[in-house]
């Protein structure tokens, strides 16, 4: 009595990916998709945000040593391109209480009130670029894992399908099709953990700066409410 021929499966996750359904490789596309737009925008942050920290330090040091406010503002004038965020919110806010003075404004509030919008105003462009690509690493953090999810309950569907065609069913049947659908959860987990994990990070660092920079707004606005009197 001849044995039954045994099927042998190749169980590697290229081959998993390449022999399942069309439907579960385009999610599989999409969430690689998905993780390499995150991955480019992780570190895109990480070194915009290390550099934004190095100018901060820089700037503050250069700041409270007690130079003279007016040359300072003209080399972050003269090196606009070149300067930190809180560096421009000084510049934005030095700029606009010069001008106001220039102009024979003898309202102290008028000049206070000048400097300050003229700093809100630079500090909310600085946060809009701090925070850019932000939203994105949280929708993928948020969405990949269901996206994935989708593929891999399709995928299992497809699996059990299939037995309908087989006279016996056998886990050996079943199990290259549910491996397949369950490298689609895998790569949504791929996906989602480091995005979620770089939000987090960032968001905490961004609002650190934030701090940083309405801090010293207060101080840089009592500063000049001492030289208007």
């Amino acid at each position: 009595m001849n044995p039954i021929p045994h099927v042998a499966h190749d169980m590697s996750i290229l081959s998993l990916v390449l022999n399942a359904s069309l439907l579960v490789q385009a999610v599989m596309a999409l969430l690689l998709m998905l993780s390499l737009f995150s991955w480019t925008y992780i570190f895109r942050k990480s070194f915009a945000l290390r550099s934004a920290q190095t100018q901060t330090e820089k700037f503050e040091r250069d700041f409270w040593a007690g130079g003279d406010l007016a040359a300072l503002y003209q080399s972050a004038a003269n090196n606009r391109h070149q300067t930190g965020a809180l560096e421009r919110i000084f510049e934005s806010g030095m700029r606009e209480y010069l001008k106001a003075r220039d102009k024979s404004v003898h309202d102290r509030g008028a000049l206070l009130d000048a400097a300050r919008r003229a700093m809100r105003a630079a500090y909310q462009r600085e946060m809009d670029s701090l925070e850019s690509h932000l939203p994105f690493l949280a929708s993928v953090g948020s969405v990949s894992p269901y996206i994935g999810l989708f593929g891999t309950v399709w995928g299992i569907m497809n699996a059990f399908r299939g037995l309908s065609n087989v006279q016996q069913a056998t886990l050996a049947a079943v199990a290259p099709g549910i491996a397949e659908a369950l490298v689609a959860t895998a790569i949504g987990l791929f996906a989602a953990i480091p995005a979620v994990v770089a939000y987090n990070r960032y968001a905490t660092e961004i609002d650190r700066l934030a701090n940083r920079f309405e801090s010293f707004m207060e101080e840089f606005s009592n500063i000049l409410q001492r030289q208007t009197h």
